[in-house]
């Protein structure tokens, strides 16, 4: 599994090389515009990186549209399919940024759903170069990843978030990431009423809270 397409902020990813970087991970049937789009709501002064995933589901039919991708194989894998697809996707994104990516440069990965899982899945299996994570409506790979047992020495701060009335993933899939995050990292939860497998204003304000509070954005539009 390799990255090939990435669409970056303005100035190729290096306006502000002094704040970390965003690396965006979009969700199933979607692309790198995604969260790319929404950055304007979320952090507008500092860089991101936006990954396409590389599994293809519907290819881009001209230069106006940009398809429909997957990190996993599978649209909902579970068990020991998902340790495996999770393992290879986070691995393939940490291989990415080691060769595009200054180390001296903090890396902040923020993710929806299947994104937002491999936004915490780095952590497992590198948590040494990862400054924070954002899980927007994600959830956790069931198995033991490489990290797992060193992670909570880094006291990394992760924002989880999710809508209450999300009907893709499972309540127990939701409350078992929280619990997790809660023994593994430094964790600020919220939840929404009303909000289903999607993102919200209200979210977006709260993130930029935090992203102020733990000095990884200037948390204004």
């Amino acid at each position: 599994m390799t990255i090939t397409h990435v669409q970056y902020s303005r100035g190729g990813g290096n306006t502000m090389p002094a704040r970390p970087m965003f690396l965006c991970l979009h969700g199933w049937g979607s692309n790198e515009t995604d969260i790319a789009n929404i950055m304007q709501y979320i952090a507008p002064y500092n860089d991101y990186a936006s990954l396409r995933a590389p599994i293809v589901l519907q290819p881009a039919r001209d230069d106006r549209t940009s398809g429909a991708y997957s990190w996993f194989p599978a649209q909902s894998p579970t068990g020991d399919d998902l340790d495996r697809a999770a393992l290879a996707a986070a691995t393939a994104i940490d291989q990415w940024v080691d060769e595009q990516v200054s180390i001296e440069r903090d890396v902040v990965p923020i993710g929806f759903s299947q994104g937002g899982l491999l936004a915490v899945h780095l952590l497992r299996i590198h948590p040494e170069r990862y400054r924070a994570a954002i899980s927007l409506s994600g959830f956790l790979a069931p198995g033991t990843a490489a990290a797992d047992d060193r992670l909570p020495a880094f006291d990394t701060p992760v924002f989880f978030a999710y809508g209450k009335n999300d009907e893709v993933i499972p309540k127990y899939e939701l409350f078992a990431a929280t619990a997790w995050l809660e023994e593994h990292t430094w964790l600020t939860t919220h939840s929404y009423h009303g909000l289903g497998h999607e993102v919200s204003l209200d979210e977006f304000a709260d993130l930029r809270q935090w992203l102020l509070l733990n000095d990884i954005a200037p948390g204004i539009l």
